[in-house]
């Protein structure tokens, strides 16, 4: 879940939800920075569901046993991340190559674990499922793959500094810089061709409070008013 905290109440956007804007928003693209090849539509998918593997704790929600407050995705258990990652990777076995792709993102955004003990077998499987499916897929290419990848990152980038309100965030590797500009993404270079883009994304909007259990929480959220974030991006 990503909470984005506001004046008295608590934005919360479920990880599938701010997956399909990182589809949209790459959709959005020109040829010159997402070019055609067989490989696009698995490049979209692997955006789009990249982050599958939360739908189900974002739907029982996690709460804080101390604090009673709501956990987002970068503050749950270790444990948790392990568990929603392979549940994404395997939900993509029909198009191989988006599999491949959403293995290469855990292992990308979970880099900072590598060497810590606990980890260690979450590594290995997950290397073993990308190049699975990498060769399943036929690609022969590793550098294709991390080209590709790359794509998939900067969409998820951009949808997060979107969601969370972020002003600017690091480019990691994916070549573009990104910053938010009152509710307006800015893209260097433009993958746009000059266009300005509308987004808008749901989330469901609550109090700014605690809970005693995840249940309470829970029971909040389904009675909670569906918000529309809404704004635009654009090239430098």
């Amino acid at each position: 879940m990503i909470i984005r905290c506001l004046a008295s109440t608590q934005l919360l956007i479920t990880q599938p939800n701010h997956a399909g804007l990182a589809r949209r928003i790459l959709e959005e693209w020109d040829e010159l920075h997402f070019p055609d090849s067989p490989r696009k539509e698995s490049i979209l998918r692997a955006a789009d569901h990249h982050d599958d593997g939360f739908a189900g704790i974002d739907d029982t929600l996690v709460v804080d046993d101390e604090t009673g407050r709501l956990l987002d995705f970068i503050e749950i258990p270790d444990s948790l991340k392990r568990e929603t990652a392979m549940g994404g990777i395997e939900g993509l076995t029909s198009d191989p190559y988006a599999a491949a792709l959403v293995a290469q993102h855990r292992l990308h955004v979970y880099r900072r674990y590598d060497g810590i003990p606990e980890w260690n077998s979450f590594f290995t499987s997950v290397l073993e499922k990308r190049d699975q499916f990498l060769d399943a897929y036929g690609l022969a290419s590793a550098e294709q793959m991390l080209r590709d990848y790359a794509l998939v990152r900067a969409g998820d980038l951009a949808s997060l500094a979107f969601c969370t309100e972020s002003t600017e965030i690091r480019s990691d590797g994916c070549g573009y810089e990104i910053r938010l500009l009152d509710r307006t993404l800015v893209f260097d270079p433009d993958p746009f061709a000059g266009r300005t883009v509308s987004l808008a994304v749901e989330g469901r909007e609550i109090a700014a409070t605690t809970f005693s259990s995840a249940v309470t929480a829970r029971q909040t959220l389904e009675s909670a008013p569906v918000v529309s974030l809404r704004g635009l991006a654009a090239g430098a």
